[in-house]
């Protein structure tokens, strides 16, 4: 975080919000606390945000906010899971994910078919259903994403994390990185795809319905 930053009086000027809206957003839960980094400089104590996260967030704020309330954006933007119970029939009805995400799932994770699922495993779902589509994941890979998520993510507490598929000598690993800005790996080893977490869940939010409400 410390190698990318922007300072706040850059970001306003390039985002073109002012500064009643940044701390307005920043009460509202919209933009982490942590994100206001405090650091010294030649003119005194100035203000810093990580410039990729904190350049995507306002973005996104923006292109949502004449649609969404900020209670509701706010929702969507929140690392705690929706308090919702869906059915995954339901989520391939409504073509969030295919029929074929959903059996590899329910294999991998010995879940019944048609039993309501909380947040959470709808996230796990999507999340493989993503790697399955876009053609970056073998079946197999699906199963160990799948596995990897029911026995890790519940230790995350709300903090950010990435899905990382590598492989080396045609060996795949799936890995789950917790609260890292920078990964590194051994000569040789080749990352094949890398997904948020985070932000697979706002995606996953915003289609079943503002905070993750269903219709």
């Amino acid at each position: 975080m410390e190698g990318d930053l922007i300072s706040k009086k850059e970001l306003l000027e390039r985002t073109g919000i002012s500064y009643g809206q940044l701390y307005r957003w920043k009460r509202k839960n919209l933009i982490p606390e942590e994100w206001f980094i405090r650091k010294s400089t030649f003119t005194g104590q100035e203000t810093f945000f990580p410039r990729d996260r904190i350049l995507q967030r306002i973005g996104k704020i923006m292109n949502m906010k004449e649609d969404l309330s900020l209670d509701e954006l706010a929702d969507v933007f929140s690392p705690e899971p929706a308090a919702m119970r869906l059915n995954g029939a339901e989520l391939v009805r409504r073509r969030v994910v295919s029929k074929e995400a959903l059996a590899l799932y329910e294999e991998a994770s010995a879940t019944g078919s048609g039993e309501p699922l909380p947040f959470e495993q709808l996230l796990f779902v999507y999340l493989l259903d993503g790697f399955l589509e876009r053609g970056e994941m073998v079946l197999e890979e699906g199963r160990q994403l799948i596995r990897l998520l029911q026995a890790h993510y519940p230790k995350l507490g709300g903090q950010g994390a990435e899905v990382i598929l590598i492989r080396k000598l045609g060996v795949s690993a799936v890995t789950l990185s917790a609260g890292l800005d920078a990964v590194w790996f051994e000569e040789g080893v080749r990352i094949v795809a890398r997904r948020s977490v985070a932000a697979a869940g706002e995606e996953l939010k915003l289609k079943l319905g503002a905070g993750g409400t269903s219709e």
